[in-house]
Order: C-alpha cells, then sequence, then structure tokens
C-alpha cells in the first residue's frame, strides 16, 4: 500500500498522470479547499482586509496537495507583491514556504504575464496556477497575508489534495519554496562601457564570491528548480554570468554553467525574443536597456540536484558579478525537516520594483 502512494506521488510530482495510468485504481479520497460560497450563493471568494491574513487551508493527514488555484480582484496595483504566501507542514512554528503570491508564481516583477510549464501554469487572464506535489503526514496549513494598506476586494481559490488512508511511506520529502532578492545586486564595478570590457572579461571567479544566492539549505533532499524576475539598472545584456551549484559543503561548485540564459537553457541573449517550456523558459525577455524588466525560469524535472547535508545554488550578476541589476527569485525544493532559517522577508516597500542609481552604462538616463 505504501508502494501505491509514492508511486502515486511521484506521479503527482512528475505532473499530469498519463492516460494509462487512468485504468488504475487510487487509495486516496480526493478533497478540496476552496473558497466557495458556504450559504449557496455565488460569492464564491474571500476578503482580506489590509494587514489581514486568511487561511485557505487546515487539514489534518496523512495527504498530498496535487494542484493550488487562485485569482486575485483588487484596486491594488502592486497585490503580487504585497500578498505574501505561507505553507506550514505538521505543525511546524516557521512555514516551509514563504513568498510573494506573484513571486511563488512566477510573476516576480508585479505583473501578469502566461505562461505554461509543468510545474507552474499562469492561464487565461489573472489564473495562476501551481501544480507542485505537496505531501504531509500529519497537518498542512496555507495562509495569504495582505501586507498592503488597501482591502483585498475578492481572493478565490481552489486548493485539490488527497487524503490517504495510510501513513506516507518513511523518507517522504516536503515541499519548499524561497523567496530572495538583491535590490541592487552590487556589483563590484561600475566603471564599464560594457560586458567585454578586458578589465571585466579577464576577471576570475571560481568559487562564487559575490554571486547572488538562490538557496541555501540545510538537511537532505534535492532542489527542484528557480524562478527569477530582472530589472535591469544598467544598459547591456544581464545575463554574463555562470551558475554555480555547492553541495554539501563544497569549496568550489561541482556544477558550473557557462552563462545565465544557458542555465535557463536558451542560448545567444534570448534572441530578444520570449518562450516557455514545460521545465525552462523566457516569458519575458526584455531590450539590453536600463529599465528593462526579463522573467525566466528553469525547474529540474529531468534530474532534481540532490544534497545529503547542505546545498548553495548561486548565479552571477554579470561575468565574476560586475553588473548591479536587481534580481528577485523563489527557490523550490523538497528536503526533510526540520529546515534552517529562511532569510527575513524584505518588508513591502523594498519589495516593489524601482530603479537604483548604481552607475554604469545608461543608468543615469533612465532614473527620475
Amino acid at each position: 500500500m505504501k508502494a501505491a502512494i509514492l508511486l502515486v506521488i511521484l506521479s503527482a510530482a512528475a505532473g499530469a498522470q498519463s492516460l494509462s495510468e487512468l485504468a488504475q485504481p487510487h487509495d486516496y479520497v480526493q478533497h478540496r479547499s476552496s473558497s466557495y460560497d458556504r450559504s449557496g450563493a455565488n460569492a464564491d471568494f474571500r476578503e482580506i482586509p489590509a494587514g489581514g491574513t486568511l487561511t485557505l487551508m487546515d487539514e489534518d493527514g496523512p495527504g498530498e496537495i496535487t494542484h493550488f488555484w487562485c485569482t486575485i480582484a483588487t484596486r491594488n496595483a502592486d497585490h503580487l507583491k504585497a500578498m505574501v504566501l505561507r505553507m506550514y507542514w505538521d505543525g511546524e512554528s516557521t512555514p516551509s514556504v514563504e513568498a510573494p503570491i506573484g513571486d511563488f508564481f512566477g510573476q516576480g516583477l508585479g505583473e501578469y504575464h502566461p505562461f505554461e510549464s509543468t510545474p507552474l501554469k499562469i492561464g487565461s487572464i489573472k489564473a495562476l496556477n501551481s501544480f507542485f506535489s505537496m505531501p504531509f503526514a500529519r497537518h498542512a496549513r496555507i495562509t495569504v497575508t495582505n501586507e498592503s494598506s488597501i482591502p483585498t476586494e475578492a481572493y478565490y481559490y481552489n486548493i485539490d489534495w488527497r487524503a490517504y488512508r495510510q501513513p506516507l511511506p518513511p523518507g517522504t520529502l516536503y515541499f519548499h519554496a524561497q523567496f530572495r532578492q538583491a535590490a541592487p545586486n552590487r556589483g563590484w564595478t561600475n566603471q564599464w562601457t560594457s560586458n567585454g570590457d578586458p578589465r571585466v572579461e579577464d576577471r576570475k571567479n571560481l568559487t562564487g564570491e559575490g554571486n547572488y544566492v538562490f538557496l541555501e539549505a540545510q538537511g537532505h533532499g534535492h532542489f527542484a528548480g528557480v524562478t527569477l524576475s530582472v530589472l535591469q539598472n544598467q544598459d547591456g545584456w544581464w545575463g554574463e554570468g555562470d551558475d554555480m551549484i555547492f553541495v554539501d559543503g563544497e569549496k568550489l561548485p561541482s556544477i558550473n554553467g557557462t552563462g545565465s540564459e544557458d542555465y535557463f537553457l536558451g542560448a545567444w541573449d534570448f534572441g530578444g525574443k520570449p518562450f516557455a517550456y514545460s521545465s525552462f523558459g523566457a516569458p519575458v525577455v526584455g531590450e539590453e536597456k536600463a529599465g528593462s524588466r526579463s522573467s525566466v525560469y528553469r525547474f529540474h524535472l529531468d534530474s532534481p540536484v540532490p544534497f545529503t547535508r547542505s546545498i548553495r545554488v548561486t548565479i552571477e550578476h554579470g561575468h565574476a558579478n560586475h553588473r548591479s541589476d536587481n534580481y528577485y527569485s523563489v527557490a523550490y525544493w523538497y528536503q526533510a525537516e526540520p529546515h534552517a532559517a529562511f532569510p527575513p522577508l524584505p518588508p513591502l516597500n523594498e519589495r516593489l520594483l524601482k530603479l537604483f542609481p548604481v552607475g554604469g552604462p545608461g543608468n543615469a538616463e533612465k532614473l527620475p
């Protein structure tokens, strides 16, 4: 029976089940936590006052969340940054998921842009979907907090989850997601005119010193992917930076890439054109100018990166970290509890996108 549960969890983690699996029996009870109108009328939403918190799910396990959908109606133009999503497993006091709701769904620019990947799908008009597998042994609690001074008039949600008749298999890992930002992501110099300047191009970086950090985790588990949004403070291509992943305390990365667009499985500055596939994409590709915005994602569905003690997932911002653009990211991973403490979530006014006077090409021309 536990093997069957594990197979179901693995199938959910890999995405939608294959058509052949539909003929197989499933030993769970399907549930949904949602905002439907309990009176039977059509007010199928919840209001969230300014500063208020709404509990979306508060259920006992064993179980597994397989799908989370929501959409938001509000006068607050900054709601994707102002509303914070948190998830708690098995009664833990600190969340395993903490991120502005837009960033969690790959909308880190504070604006909606549709795309389709296996775990995240943004459909039609402002429809936010997650298909990440989220198992829990004893309890699951999910909240959304409105950190703005403007009430959220209507928050709609559906959370589809399975109640299992048997305990989860031993060793089942828990879903985690962590928001980070560097605004600005300060480079070591602003005395350059192009990414190819010799003093920039010849700079050495073998240890990842000064890299932007997507994730630092302790324990054992595996890294599943990342979404990244970039607001350029400077002209030129923002992606002259290598990914570097340090596993179990490595001093030098066992995984070292060749460029930011290469890590996100594109090439040549993405050709200036957006694209979106099941495990990688760049649904927003801005011009190579200060003030431009880009949004990218990479999910390691083919081969998650395992760690037994710790992991540190990083990327350069410009070659050897010479650029000073703004980065906003969410890392997604699975691990055994307990997890290490998350960095403090920046206050709302610091999460909102704005240009910074960092110097360098094009910066002064774009500032107010």
